[in-house]
């Protein structure tokens, strides 16, 4: 089947834009094919430095015909009527047939449309496609009006073979394109993706990424391993560099020895950062060396030493600055550079960063008391956790914060373990990094995403739909992954005195810490649903530790005791596993429903005390005295927070609750009988509500 082939052709695209528009493109394209009515059996797209590419292979030449089917006026209907009707559908009277309804006979127009030709939708689509194309930035250029990228110099669009003609904005379609821009040709002729993928390659052009990645490692550590040294690998440079160049060459340079004095993280951040280049290290120290990777985009005449040379007397210079800055910040203790933080301000509500940094030493302190952290080196932590934001190391390099501190804090001679929770208090910053290694990290990264959470939460800055700008859900993942990996017993009531004191000038009384309290919830839901733990186990213990919090801060069912919520949801879903949880499960389950219904029949709920001198029935009896013994033994469970246990006491109920359904008749015809009943079915409900709440459980 044909072939649809698209080349846009411009100045270099912006190698982060790469992947996305590509992916766009095709998105757009085989929509507007399919929408018009053309079917394809595949396609690929590709982005790179200077062209979006896709093939559409076994697209239809034609679309397929279409029969729409209009009813018109009655027969006996007025004559102009049924002109009007023949003129809109432009058929003959003779062409129209008649068929029955309810009130009579009536006209009906059956139209066919013959399906279009490919070229012409294609004609229509891709003009179409380009102008609407959603750049994140956009330009125009000359007189034009059209909005690219960058400059858009030429078009191909060829269908099975054959050009598909059509302009925009004075830019002919054709079947042209241009090879690399030193190395290439600059006229070569493509009809289908094979020939032109073959065509570039020959001329130094490498259309597809994938390849392109996979060039630059294999050559990068060929390069580095005949030199004795190993490539400090980097994902997402390898995909900046391959956007970077159409025919990549990897080559060696290297900087003066005297600059590794300066710590390894900030070298390699200076010449990923303003170079572009790849760190090696020793293979046999493992310590960084004075050799770095660049990618060319070029087979130099000269072996790519003009290149080489350039670049080191760039990356000397990046260096020189990053030495004096490493040199000057160390000059000044990290208590002093705190200092600075009060001129910061951090929020206009929230006020400065050493008011900031006040609030988390607080709250690290009464932490740090919980979890069996040392409170003093806490305190101490996160009283100099802030103090590089304001060196000129992280002025320059701002990604390298929290780990600078930790440099200059062992420069200084500060404790090693309170220098790791420098480095630390922001972990983790997203899924694949790890939590603090120290009880004293963590209990510095809990209290600096919790005043962030609080803070922001009692000015009324909550996320919003998509929009998250102060990132306050990563703040509270990384809270709980904390608390989750870290197995810490922490709840967020031990330290609401503390918070209430810290946050009251800003207006503490506006916090809605229920809210917040939900808000982790459903994070923790999260959490464990990436962890293959079923959502409704987790909405069942949720429900029943949220309605227990909120509003009394005293429940040992409460959710903000993240580590306890876990255990209970395991042991919850092992139980369940069990024929004793899944029939009492269906038993709680037939409990709720019937209580739902004459609930809503009766207009009343069935809660209060059951009378015993009206259980009349063996089976009624035995239930009401094995629920009682059951949430005695449930709760004192839940108490030592075994909850093994917990469930082992509510598995007891699935023979009486059997044995109740199949004897008694909930429904008696004398009321005192029924209400008693009904309320024996809510204290069914209500005793494994101390568990989890039933209802909510699936199956």
């Amino acid at each position: 089947m044909p072939e649809l082939l698209i080349e846009l052709f411009s100045e270099e695209i912006p190698a982060r834009m790469q992947h996305k528009a590509a992916e766009d493109l095709k998105a757009m394209v085989t929509s507007a094919l399919v929408e018009a009515g053309l079917t394809y059996e595949g396609a690929q797209a590709h982005g790179g430095a200077r062209r979006l590419v896709l093939s559409v292979e076994g697209l239809d030449a034609k679309a397929a015909d279409v029969a729409e089917e209009r009813k018109g006026p009655r027969v006996d209907a007025p004559k102009p009527a049924i002109d009007g009707f023949l003129k809109s559908t432009g058929l003959q009277l003779d062409q129209l047939k008649i068929q029955d309804d309810k009130k009579g006979q009536f006209y009906l127009a059956v139209i066919r449309r013959p399906g279009r030709d490919a070229t012409g939708i294609i004609a229509a689509t891709v003009p179409d496609v380009i102008r609407k194309f959603p750049w994140p930035k956009s330009m125009r250029w000359g007189s034009g009006t059209l909005r690219w990228v960058r400059p858009l110099h030429s078009i191909v669009c060829t269908f099975d073979g054959e050009v598909v003609p059509f302009e925009i904005e004075g830019i002919s379609s054709g079947n042209l394109t241009r090879g690399h821009r030193f190395m290439g040709s600059q006229s070569i002729e493509v009809r289908r993706f094979e020939d032109y993928a073959r065509k570039l390659y020959d001329s130094k052009v490498i259309v597809d990424l994938h390849t392109r990645v996979e060039t630059i490692r294999t050559e990068a550590r060929n390069l580095a391993f005949a030199q004795g040294l190993e490539l400090i690998e980097d994902e997402g440079l390898l995909k900046e560099t391959a956007g970077l160049v159409e025919w990549p060459v990897v080559l060696m340079g290297s900087f003066d020895e005297s600059f590794l004095a300066v710590p390894p993280e900030v070298i390699i951040t200076s010449i990923k950062t303003h170079q572009k280049c790849f760190a090696l290290k020793n293979t046999v120290t493992g310590k960084l060396a004075n050799r770095y990777l660049m990618v060319a985009n070029l087979v130099a005449k000269d072996g790519g030493k003009t290149i080489i040379a350039g670049n080191n007397k760039v990356i000397a210079a990046r260096l020189s600055d990053a030495k004096f800055f490493w040199d000057q910040d160390r000059k000044v203790s990290l208590e002093k550079w705190s200092e600075k933080l009060d001129q910061i301000t951090f929020h206009a509500k929230l006020g400065s960063q050493g008011e900031r940094v006040k609030r988390i030493e607080a709250l690290a302190g009464e932490i740090a008391k919980t979890i069996g952290a040392d409170v003093e080196k806490a305190k101490l932590a996160a009283r100099l956790a802030k103090a590089d934001l304001v060196t000129g190391m992280v002025g320059e390099f701002p990604e390298l914060q929290g780990l600078m501190g930790r440099y200059y804090a062992l420069d200084q001679n500060v404790d090693p373990e309170v220098a790791d929770a420098i480095r630390d208090h922001y972990k983790p910053v997203g899924p694949s990094d790890t939590i603090p290694v120290s009880r004293v990290g963590q209990a510095v990264a809990l209290a600096d995403k919790l005043d962030t959470l609080v803070g922001f939460w009692a000015i009324d800055e909550k996320p919003t739909g998509s929009k998250d700008p102060y990132a306050l859900r990563r703040a509270a993942l990384g809270m709980l992954r904390i608390i989750q990996e870290g197995e810490i017993r922490f709840r967020l009531l031990s330290v609401y005195p503390t918070m209430s004191q810290l946050i009251a000038p800003i207006d503490f009384g506006r916090l809605e810490f229920d809210n917040l309290l939900a808000f982790l919830a459903e994070r923790l839901k999260i959490y464990f649903k990436d962890r293959g733990m079923r959502h409704d186990l987790v909405d069942a213990v949720f429900y029943v530790g949220l309605q227990s919090s909120l509003g009394t801060y005293t429940s040992s069912g409460a959710v903000d005791d993240f580590r306890a919520v876990s255990k209970r949801v395991e042991a919850l879903s092992k139980f369940l596993e069990t024929d004793d949880g899944k029939n009492l499960l269906a038993g709680v389950k037939r409990a709720s429903n019937i209580l739902k219904i004459e609930e809503k029949k009766d207009g009343r709920s069935y809660e209060g005390d059951v009378h015993i001198n009206q259980l009349i029935k063996g089976e009624e009896k035995t239930l009401h005295s094995a629920i009682t013994q059951a949430v005695g033994q449930t709760r004192k469970a839940i108490e030592h927070e075994d909850f093994e246990a917990a469930m082992t006491a509510i598995a007891k109920l699935r023979g009486p609750v059997d044995q109740f359904f199949e004897h008694v008749t909930v429904n008696d015809k004398d009321a005192t009988f029924r209400e008693n009943r009904l309320k024996l079915l809510n204290r069914i409900r209500a005793a494994t509500q101390e568990v989890a709440d039933f209802s909510r459980i699936e199956g």
